[in-house]
């Protein structure tokens, strides 16, 4: 039999999607009835990008779970020095499943062609379906729907913003970006394509409409976390900041709407999203975080067992 990974959703159906959401909203209730369900099992994490919530959550979610999960750092380990496929072949002859948070989606192909066991993507340049997992059961849990719902992701079109879109439209979300510019190592110009097919996926720089007629405004960083604080980086960075400011969530563009307002994190106060947005009523952003857990204890309990 294949081995089923999550490297974004391609391969995965509306249904199957649907099905993960009503699992994680089941072990939400009832995590007592999980509790030993992954007893036994060990999920190695591999971290070449830095992380808070995508460590916290999958190691907490494996710990309560009943397995193991152990964080491997690709400075501290022999990642740096050897292979990549090598490395993999090893690791996925003593491990169950590998989360892997790595810089390329090449790089996380290739871990998923080198793995006897199931792989999840927890972010790379292209995807992130760990992350929209948690999204979408947010909405769900807030809403009680997706299906119609309207998200309106505001900001730079990034890896986010593709697993929002190819997952929501499988889902039955509408949904529209608000991106003056792209993320160029973000671009899978297949992808929009295939969600606009579907009927559910526009494009616009027209933000007060936009917002007006959305359900769910949902933001994200306008610089890649591992740019953020580089001195090389600081003149492009300004130049995007320049750039971006009008499309900022803010008291202004927000004051009478209605919509849930949502950020993945980390967040940067005073950029992409400032301090009323974040502490509105209608922000979820803090449960939309601690989601990242139960959702990712449905998608752990679905590939491991």
């Amino acid at each position: 039999m294949a081995v089923k990974h999550m490297l974004n959703f391609q391969n995965w159906s509306g249904q199957e999607l649907w099905d993960l959401l009503q699992l994680a909203i089941q072990i939400k209730a009832k995590p007592k009835e999980y509790r030993q369900s992954l007893a036994y099992l060990t999920l190695g994490m591999i971290f070449q990008k830095t992380s808070t919530r995508t460590r916290v959550s999958y190691e907490v979610a494996m710990t309560h779970l009943g397995g193991h999960g152990i964080c491997l750092d690709w400075r501290s380990t022999n990642l740096v020095l050897a292979e990549l496929k090598d490395e993999v072949r090893y690791l996925s002859r003593n491990l169950d499943g590998l989360m892997v948070r790595l810089l390329t989606f090449e790089q996380t192909q290739e871990v998923a062609a080198n793995s006897r066991v199931p792989v999840i993507n927890g972010c790379d340049n292209k995807y992130h379906p760990s992350q929209a997992l948690t999204d979408f059961l947010t909405i769900l849990e807030h809403k009680g729907r997706l299906e119609g719902l309207n998200l309106v992701y505001v900001g730079i079109h990034n890896n986010v913003a593709n697993s929002l879109v190819e997952g929501g439209t499988k889902l039955g979300m509408k949904i529209t970006t608000v991106t003056p510019e792209f993320n160029e190592a973000s671009r899978d110009d297949q992808l929009l394509e295939e969600a606009r097919r579907t009927g559910l996926f526009q494009q616009t720089l027209d933000l007060p409409k936009a917002v007006a007629e959305a359900d769910i405004v949902y933001t994200d960083t306008w610089v890649d976390m591992e740019f953020f604080l580089d001195q090389k980086f600081a003149k492009a960075k300004e130049e995007r900041i320049k750039l971006m400011m009008p499309y900022q969530l803010n008291e202004g563009l927000l004051k009478d709407s209605q919509a849930l307002i949502m950020h993945d994190m980390p967040i940067h106060t005073g950029y992409e999203i400032d301090r009323f947005a974040i502490e509105h009523p209608h922000s979820v952003i803090f449960d939309q975080a601690e989601n990242r857990l139960h959702a990712q204890k449905a998608l752990l309990w679905q590939l491991l067992t």
